[in-house]
């Protein structure tokens, strides 16, 4: 017996880092609504990290301020590790930072980041969102 090839292509993952519930569940609602993904999402950076290094993604959205380290810091942890921990990715996937307004002095030395897409600020809304993403995950059709 031959081993039989799908050819249905596998959906593009994206990890979610956030810590508020509604605000989780909203966002991969909106993602997997409009686009064509599965979220994996958690609350605190130091399961997120584990996850990028388990499991490839296509998009990262990070919450700047998250309980236990920031997303930006989290962001260079992953961008770090990810090559090594994926052979044949010569770097992470994009990022989007979730952030409060106060959170622009932080995100400022991160202007140069070629993977960053850029910022949805809270409370998140599809019409910010959904065009950040629409070159990195496929449009679910009607």
């Amino acid at each position: 017996m031959h081993p039989t090839v799908s050819s249905v292509p596998e959906r593009a993952r994206v990890l979610l880092v956030e810590e508020s519930l509604p605000y989780r569940r909203v966002i991969r609602e909106a993602l997997t609504s409009f686009r064509v993904c599965e979220v994996d999402d958690c609350p605190v950076a130091e399961r997120a990290f584990e996850m990028a290094l388990h499991r490839p993604y296509q998009l990262l959205i990070l919450a700047v301020s998250l309980p236990d380290m920031s997303g930006v810091m989290l962001d260079r942890l992953i961008a770090r590790a990810y090559p090594l921990a994926h052979p044949g990715s010569h770097t992470a996937p994009p990022v989007i930072f979730l952030t409060q307004n106060e959170h622009s002095s932080e995100l400022a030395p991160d202007q140069r980041n070629a993977r960053r897409r850029g910022n949805v600020t809270y409370p998140p809304r599809l019409d910010v969102l959904l065009p950040l993403t629409a070159g990195l995950l496929p449009k679910r059709l009607p």
